[in-house]
């Protein structure tokens, strides 16, 4: 054939033959001309152009050669697929068309590159008389643009379906959530707003009512006409979200019962249709009536965005277009219901699996770990603090039961990202359980709502009045409270040296059945005065009962509360020695002016006499008047009545003459009253102790030893243990490390140590045991003691503020109430265990992931 192939050049050369391989070479198809051998003989012009070659670099080499296979696309092998086509001519002698195949060509410009290029290809073989393949036409198709266009269509359809199997998946899971959400959810459609779709926790707001087909003011026509129906109408009208906090919204829970207050946080969302006309709203409420409720006592006393791929050819888009309106409705709800719970005011997360991975954090419940990253993370990462707690424990039983867990007060330990503090903070949080499509738990819904402030307001409002209990209790003045109806809403103990009553059950009772009627009609006016609003001070004889008349003092001080007398305050103090000083001092004058017709020798002895004892009436009554403005003030400034009183003592002390000072009886007296003196400030100082320790939530912590602590207490007590001749046995070596503040630990310890001593048995010598262990979640300390020991009524009094067992031992009742307190702001405990006579052995429980 190659001598052939020479003969048609010379041929052409000499002009006696037509011009064949010039014919060949102009072909408008795609052909090569190759030898048995596979090599190259000749090649049209349009080959060329296609496969980016000049013949010259061709002619006469290996086709393999000139086109190799790709190395990038290892699992493709061109050549070889091509080689087997050419074996099968040889085999059959026929012509043989390939399938459409990929054979990237060499890329000119870039040596080393190649181009991709699809073909269609048939191998046609050329016989000699006998039969013999003398050469091959290889002739081939560039069908790259519409195969690739092809392959594109494959590829996007395939995208198409997983993307909507996406969809519809996030759809069904969403529509779950929704109904599964432990906040309420509804949708209502509609310019009736009639109810189309609502969840569980939606319905169980109103258990006895019918919702689902009636128009909202329909199934709850107590809302018609309140602010509400103009808010939800605004909405529905103007497409503009509202948000509700704390709003009250009076409503039946159940059809044909009276509306009771039920204050709301809530969001009303409007809801668009497929041309973006509003046709809904949607409903997020939250029931926060108890969350008002303590507040208003404790005053008084997200959007996670997927986009879909891009679009596709028009002939793809006409195809699935009802099948984009399926997955654009599916993604509509799923952003509807990703929105609601981004844009809702509760902390709310998603925990996904058994490493409860958060799947999706709201920004409230972001808010609350300010400068972490939690989304992806499990839960033990983003917040290791948590482990071993209780809120990590219910988190894993909801997972493994299935069981819904509320806590209304949960106390959770928060690691401050700047300093690494751990401070305490208090949640009411539902955790529920999140199912999947096969009805198994797949994770946990998380809702939150931070109720430290709360928490914090009342027990400060609870321990003020009982400091405002104890500081009027210690004044041997009537204090009380009577309400607009005349009703006792206070009194303190002093009303039970007066009145044969508890000062508790005088409470709820009207003044008039407390002091009597007669008592009752001589201050009547003064009652109705002061409920007016005037504040009155005056003197009044009260004749309780029959044997029992007092002359008082009274101030009575208006409780006014917006602009309204709610009811008044009242202080009563017993002049009763110094009205009958005053009668008596009357009664004398007279005596004196009669005696004075009869006597007037002795008449300027009286005079002096009287002179004398107008004087002492105006001391007395200048005592008196002060003493009044101290009972004023003691109930709003408890420091500054003492310093009065001190002054007045010192004044007197000057005022009286000498011999009254000498008598035995006034020395004695005015000693009682600097001892009352003296332990009314230790109370105070005591009280303001105990008031810093309560408020004293932060106070600083470190890594501290208990046994050095200890070794330290033990020291500072030498002399009282010298002195005591105790016995200490000390076995502290398996404590550890503890996170913990030095000053209250040694406080704990001196208190206990130093009682075990104080309290000793006297019929032997003190013997004190100190011991560490863990148990469970605590580190515990031990003291043990052979002292005399406390009844099982005494322990249960044992940590009140101010209790004392035991006179012979100096002491205010107010060290083991610190204790407590101490280890209780700690999140620990403490236990006693004692029988009389026998000794005691304290417990003192603290959290174990405060030791290290």
């Amino acid at each position: 054939m190659d001598s052939a192939l020479a003969s048609a050049r010379e041929e052409t050369a000499r002009g006696e033959n037509p011009p064949f391989l010039k014919i060949f070479e102009a072909q408008a198809g795609l052909v090569l001309l190759l030898n048995p051998e596979l090599k190259i003989q000749a090649a049209s012009d349009a080959y060329l152009r296609e496969t980016l070659t000049k013949r010259k670099d061709i002619i006469g080499k290996h086709v393999f050669t000139v086109f190799p296979d790709n190395p990038e696309e290892a699992n493709e092998s061109p050549t070889k697929n091509l080689m087997a086509s050419f074996e099968q001519i040889f085999a059959t002698g026929k012509s043989h068309k390939m399938e459409i195949i990929r054979y990237d060509i060499p890329d000119p410009e870039r040596p080393g590159y190649f181009v991709e290029r699809y073909w269609s290809t048939c191998n046609t073989p050329v016989l000699d008389d006998q039969g013999n393949i003398t050469c091959i036409i290889h002739e081939t198709n560039n069908v790259t643009e519409s195969e690739k266009a092809k392959r594109q269509l494959l590829k996007s359809q395939q995208r198409e379906q997983t993307a909507l199997a996406q969809a519809e998946q996030h759809r069904i899971r969403l529509e779950r959530l929704f109904d599964q959400a432990p906040a309420a959810l509804a949708i209502l459609e509609g310019p009736e707003l009639v109810y189309k779709v609502i969840n569980k926790a939606y319905q169980h707001l109103f258990p006895g009512r019918q919702l689902m087909g009636l128009g909202l003011f329909e199934a709850l026509p107590e809302l018609k006409n309140q602010p509400i129906d103009n808010i939800i109408r605004t909405v529905y009208e103007t497409g503009e979200t509202f948000e509700g906090k704390e709003v009250l919204i009076p409503v039946a829970r159940y059809e044909g019962q009276a509306p009771e207050d039920i204050y709301w946080n809530f969001i009303y969302q409007a809801l668009y249709d497929t041309q973006g006309q509003i046709n809904g709203v949607l409903i997020f409420a939250l029931d926060v009536t108890e969350f008002v409720k303590a507040r208003q006592q404790a005053e008084k006393s997200a959007e996670i965005l997927q986009t879909l791929n891009q679009q596709l050819e028009e002939k793809v888009i006409q195809r699935t277009k009802a099948l984009q309106l399926a997955q654009a409705e599916a993604e509509k709800q799923k952003h509807r219901l990703e929105r609601l719970f981004t844009d809702a005011p509760a902390a709310i997360c998603i925990l996904d699996g058994s490493d409860m991975v958060f799947e999706l954090v709201n920004p409230t419940y972001q808010q609350l770990f300010p400068g972490r990253q939690l989304g992806g993370k499990p839960i033990l990462e983003g917040l290791p603090e948590v482990e071993g707690t209780v809120v990590h424990q219910t988190l894993l039983q909801v997972y493994e039961t299935g069981i819904t867990h509320q806590e209304e007060e949960m106390c959770v330990p928060f690691v401050r990202p700047l300093d690494g503090v751990v401070e305490n903070r208090y949640f009411k949080y539902i955790q529920q359980p999140r199912y999947n499509e096969h009805g198994l738990i797949d994770g946990i819904l998380v809702l939150a709502f931070e109720v430290t402030e709360q928490v914090e307001s009342r027990r400060a409002v609870e321990a003020s009045a009982r400091q405002l209990r104890l500081i009027t209790d210690s004044l041997p003045v009537l204090i009380g409270y009577l309400d607009k109806d005349e009703v006792y809403r206070f009194t303190n103990k002093a009303y039970e040296t007066w009145f044969p009553h508890k000062a508790e059950s005088i409470l709820g009772r009207k003044v008039r059945d407390v002091v009597g009627d007669k008592a009752y009609q001589n201050v009547k006016v003064y009652i109705e005065r002061a409920l007016a609003g005037e504040r009155l001070d005056f003197e009044a004889t009260m004749p309780y009962k029959d044997g029992f008349t007092k002359h008082i003092r009274t101030s009575y001080v208006p409780d006014i509360q917006e602009g309204k007398v709610a009811g008044f305050y009242t202080l009563v103090t017993d002049v009763t020695e110094q009205v009958e000083s005053r009668l008596a001092i009357e009664k004398s004058e007279k005596e004196a002016k009669a005696m004075a017709e009869e006597l007037a020798a002795t008449n300027e002895e009286l005079a002096s006499i009287n002179e004398e004892l107008q004087d002492t009436n105006q001391q007395l009554t200048h005592t008196n008047s002060d003493l009044d403005n101290f009972i004023y003030t003691a109930s709003h400034d408890l420091k500054a009545p003492i310093s009065n009183i001190e002054m007045l003592m010192a004044e007197l002390l000057v005022e009286l003459p000498k011999d009254s000072l000498a008598q035995g009886e006034v020395e004695t007296i005015i000693g009682m009253m600097k001892g009352a003196i003296d332990r009314f400030k230790k109370t105070i100082k005591n009280l303001t102790e105990i008031t810093k320790l309560q408020k004293d939530h932060l106070i600083e912590t470190k890594v501290v030893s208990v046994k050095e602590v200890v070794q330290e207490v033990i020291l500072d007590m030498e002399q009282m243990i010298q002195k005591s001749e105790a016995q200490l046995d000390v076995e502290l070596n398996k404590c550890p490390f503890i996170s913990f503040s030095e000053k209250n630990l040694r406080s704990i310890f001196y208190n206990l140590l130093s009682n075990a001593i104080k309290y000793r048995h006297p019929a032997r010598k003190p013997f004190i045991q100190v011991r560490c262990h863990l148990e469970k979640e605590y580190l515990v300390l031990t003291v043990q003691d052979n002292g005399l020991g406390l009844s099982s009524d005494e322990q249960k009094k044992l940590f009140t503020m101010f209790r004392r067992f035991h006179d012979h031992v100096e002491g205010s009742g107010v060290g083991l109430y610190m204790v407590k307190r101490m280890v209780d702001n700690a999140g620990g405990k403490i236990e006693v265990d004692s029988q009389k006579g026998e000794g005691a052995t304290f417990k003192v429980y603290l959290k174990n992931n405060s030791f290290v």
